[in-house]
């Protein structure tokens, strides 16, 4: 008999990644053939379904799970998850017919008030014993920074109504949003359940040392967000704090990656074979974002970024769909909330890897004006085509053994 608790909660989590793989197929066939639909309404279905549906449902249920030792939830956590998936399941249904408009921002807003009514939840319920763990100083900052981006949203609406979608205050609340969402409450979110796992592992994080790496990151995640206005031409002071950002990030992931090789046998030691093989290939992924983060850094690569949308592309798809989902995959494997068959993963890294070449392919062929292959459209359709066939294997593969 199928029971809500937090293995269904990961598998509802799924199947909104299902369909928001399922509808990136769909926009990447508007190249391919006439498709009856709008194609920047489908994007908005595309994006919300991803980062709310997905990633959201999934890192929320892996920090109760961490927080509350349980795969059972309470009555008001149920209230709060009920209430996110009518939001959720309003703006897949609501966005690709009419874009931003009345119904959607109407279960957008749901959404966003469900949020905070999650993050409430935990910090006022969290048992004492956590509270001051090093984990839970990165999942609470998380979770401050998710409340914090949705001044981006918020903002929105005010900014349409009297500057319109062609002011520059339009952009800038967009890319407030998702620079929170990416790059301050994943990833603060995700390095919680690492640190979580260090403790798990018994590897002693120095406290002098976490206190310094927390500042930096923290410090790094607020001052690389100017990064975002570079394509203002803003002063120079914004140019220097946003420098100033990369450089304080990098400090902080150096002391950080120098901590997990000096443990690496340790950490091998104490994971199964397949759950070290993702993390590894999840801090690979992570190197990679914080390289091509500060490449942004330089004039010349942000006005590059911003004027090659598949720069800008490759860049989101290898934090979300490398770096933030494997990094799921892994946790949720690790903590048997899902069963991650190997050859799925391996299908999914496929499709994941060889769609991140084509797309950056076509990001240097238009840069360069090199010769560009009539079939690429098609190729990356079928390429792209094996990710929602790996998340649907996953899918499959728990829902019979759940039976």
């Amino acid at each position: 008999m199928f029971r809500l608790d937090l293995k269904a909660h990961t598998k509802i989590a799924f199947v909104y990644f299902f369909l928001a793989a399922g509808l990136g197929i769909l926009l990447r066939l508007f190249y391919v053939t006439p498709i009856a639909a709008n194609y920047k309404y489908i994007i908005h279905a595309h994006s919300h379904t991803a980062l709310l549906g997905w990633v959201y449902l999934a890192l929320t249920g892996i920090i109760y799970r961490l927080l509350f030792q349980t795969t059972k939830l309470p009555k008001k956590y149920l209230y709060i998850f009920l209430a996110t998936n009518i939001s959720l399941l309003g703006m897949l249904f609501s966005f690709p017919f009419q874009g931003y408009a009345v119904v959607s921002i109407i279960f957008s807003t749901l959404f966003l008030l469900c949020s905070y009514f999650y993050t409430g939840f935990i910090l006022r319920n969290t048992p004492g014993e956590h509270r001051h763990t090093q984990y839970f100083k990165l999942i609470k900052a998380a979770l401050w920074y998710m409340v914090f981006s949705s001044i981006g949203p918020w903002a929105l609406g005010a900014i349409m109504s009297t500057l319109g979608k062609t002011s520059i205050w339009y952009k800038l609340s967009i890319y407030f949003y998702l620079h929170f969402q990416y790059n301050a409450w994943f990833l603060l979110g995700i390095l919680g359940v690492v640190f979580y796992l260090f403790q798990k592992l018994k590897l002693t994080y120095q406290p002098r040392d976490f206190k310094q790496f927390f500042s930096l990151l923290n410090s790094g995640v607020i001052l690389s967000f100017f990064l975002s206005t570079y394509w203002t031409n803003p002063p120079i002071v914004f140019y220097l704090l946003g420098g100033l950002g990369v450089i304080l990030l990098l400090l902080a992931f150096y002391q950080l990656f120098a901590f997990i090789l000096r443990n690496k046998y340790q950490l091998k030691a104490g994971l199964s074979s397949f759950n070290y093989q993702i993390l590894k290939i999840t801090g690979i992924l992570l190197v990679g974002k914080i390289f091509m983060q500060s490449l942004t850094a330089m004039p010349f690569f942000a006005d590059l970024a911003f004027e090659n949308l598949d720069f800008v592309i490759g860049y989101l798809h290898w934090i979300f769909l490398g770096f933030v989902s494997l990094a799921l995959f892994g946790f949720l494997n690790w903590l048997k909330l899902i069963r991650l068959p190997k050859k799925a993963f391996y299908l999914y890294l496929s499709g994941f890897v060889i769609s991140e070449i084509l797309i950056f392919y076509k990001g240097f062929v238009l840069w360069l004006g090199l010769p560009f292959f009539s079939s690429y459209f098609l190729i990356l359709v079928l390429v792209s085509a094996l990710i929602p066939i790996a998340v649907g294997w996953i899918i499959g593969l728990n829902f019979r053994k759940n039976k």
